[in-house]
């Protein structure tokens, strides 16, 4: 089987080395561009702090997804020779202002109805800063989500790709501009052609020729890395409600700290504005003050692929031979796992798993055949 991958991110490059894996023939197109969601985000596996009160429909993905991760991360590591950046260190959601403890007390108990933690107890006073030394005096609660973890996202990227070499894949540069059943046309004329042709461009999905509408749109987040040095930095990863803000701080084993993000809905504008920046620090700094210390590092800006209901595309398309495995808005570092294996177990064994059925393209539009689909 021959098999052309649009998108060289985490998901595309997953589900490549998954297929090189069982025997596939690959090839991977894409840009590596450095405002991809893969090598921006922050690395939260976060199903637990993600989920919310309205988009319920994802939690089930995600939660498969993390108990897939410990052994993905391993292979990974065995088939590529390098560290795939996981960390199994719990999160902990924090609150500051009366209004944003209220807030984390209704989050605690919506996750215990959903059987997501044990207890919707949040902890105060002595227990708290036990359990994080670095809060502000400001921080009133927090609630330990243990089935929270990250992971560097850079580190896994790398390994990724490393394994994917290793397995055969090819890797192509270029920027498709269109796609159909088994093939991907690049702008430079070339067109790249297989018996079966996956879409995981990301936030760039939506901007492909399909021959049919896909409705995935850019979502611009701010990210700062900063640079602890001797400096003391989190245990773990820290979320926290801030006079009715969020902004999360993602420590990693080599001194860096990951802090996000903003959500704009501006299209593919990539200036990183002072405001966004600002904000970032700022509300960072309530919660930590620590960050005051800290080195900026890197400034950055990368785009979620969004989709009208934030939910994910995988699986089938109305063109035959053409796949989808995008939108995976907040969580595609997350669910680089489960597309992998799902993507993978439907091109060769022509069944998608029972999963990542309720996220099927013709959720939000009844099939229909393109008027026009080239081959």
């Amino acid at each position: 089987m021959d098999v052309v991958i649009i998108g060289d991110g985490l998901i595309g490059s997953a589900i490549a080395w998954r297929l090189a894996e069982r025997g596939c023939t690959v090839s991977v197109i894409g840009t590596s561009s450095p405002a991809a969601a893969s090598g921006v985000a922050a690395g939260m596996l976060a199903p637990v702090t993600e989920a919310t009160f309205t988009d319920t429909a994802i939690v089930g993905l995600n939660l498969a997804s993390l108990a897939r991760f410990a052994d993905f991360a391993a292979e990974l590591e065995a088939a590529s020779g390098l560290p795939a950046g996981l960390s199994r260190e719990p999160t902990l959601s924090v609150a500051a202002d009366a209004d944003d403890v209220a807030r984390l007390r209704d989050f605690a108990g919506f996750l215990t109805e959903r059987g997501m933690i044990d207890s919707p107890e949040l902890i105060v006073g002595r227990e708290l800063r036990r359990r994080e030394p670095l809060l502000a005096p400001t921080v009133r609660a927090g609630l330990p989500v243990e089935r929270d973890w990250s992971v560097d996202n850079r580190r896994l990227w790398a390994a990724l790709r490393e394994a994917g070499g290793r397995a055969g894949v090819r890797r192509l540069s270029g920027r498709v501009v269109a796609a159909g059943g088994g093939y991907a046309e690049l702008a430079d004329g070339r067109t790249v052609r297989g018996d079966v042709a996956i879409v995981a461009a990301g936030a760039w999905s939506g901007t492909l020729e399909l021959g049919f509408r896909l409705p995935v749109r850019p979502v611009k987040g701010v990210i700062a890395r900063l640079r602890a040095g001797r400096v003391p930095r989190p245990r773990g990863t820290v979320r926290a409600f801030s006079s009715g803000f969020e902004v999360y701080l993602v420590p990693r084993v080599d001194g860096e700290i990951v802090i996000g993000a903003s959500v704009e809905d501006v299209g593919f504008d990539d200036a990183a504005t002072a405001g966004a920046v600002y904000e970032l620090l700022r509300d960072a700094r309530r919660v930590l003050p620590a960050a005051a210390e800290y080195a900026v590092d890197e400034i950055s800006v990368g785009f979620r692929p969004a989709t009208p209901d934030n939910l994910p595309f995988l699986g089938a398309s109305p063109v035959d031979g053409l796949l989808l495995a995008t939108g995976h808005y907040r969580n595609g570092v997350l669910l680089t796992p489960i597309t992998a294996d799902t993507i993978s177990a439907l091109v060769v064994d022509g069944e998608l798993p029972e999963v990542a059925r309720p996220f099927g393209w013709s959720r939000l539009a009844a099939p229909t055949r393109p008027e026009t689909v080239r081959n």
